[in-house]
């Protein structure tokens, strides 16, 4: 990976997205040990990634919409606020989020960066991560 471009070296990579599978285990296991409901966990487990709803607005506000989406931030904002006031839906709407947020992070989605949704945080997906594999090849 160039990490000229933003893009960390594989050792960081791994570590990212074994951050990112411990917290989905985690989250799944909260969810679990809650008596969290698993029909609203199979329902709610994609919802971010309707984040991909605001791709045709471009790059740069697609990758905005997404990263907000994808952000551990707003999960624990909700999961705090579940256990600290006891509003039912909070805690297990954090930890879907959270579990679907690590559980990409394991596999390899990362936050977009401004200049194309196959750059992430984590390194090339797609097109483009095949585009380098075969530069680097030859």
């Amino acid at each position: 990976m160039d990490t000229a471009i933003g893009i960390p070296p594989r050792p960081v990579t791994a570590l990212l997205r074994l951050d990112g599978l411990a917290v989905g285990v985690a989250a799944i296991v909260a969810f679990a040990l809650t008596g969290g409901n698993w029909w609203l966990f199979a329902l709610l487990i994609l919802a971010p990634d309707l984040a991909f709803l605001a791709m045709p607005l471009g790059p740069k506000r697609g990758a905005m919409v997404y990263n907000f989406a994808h952000s551990y931030t707003w999960p624990v904002i909700l999961i705090g606020a579940g256990l600290l006031t006891q509003i039912g839906w909070l805690l297990p709407l954090g930890l879907i989020w959270a579990a679907h947020i690590g559980i990409d992070r394991a596999v390899g989605y990362g936050l977009k960066y401004p200049e194309s949704i196959e750059m992430t945080h984590l390194g090339l997906i797609g097109k483009a991560r095949k585009a380098a594999q075969r530069a680097n090849a030859g």
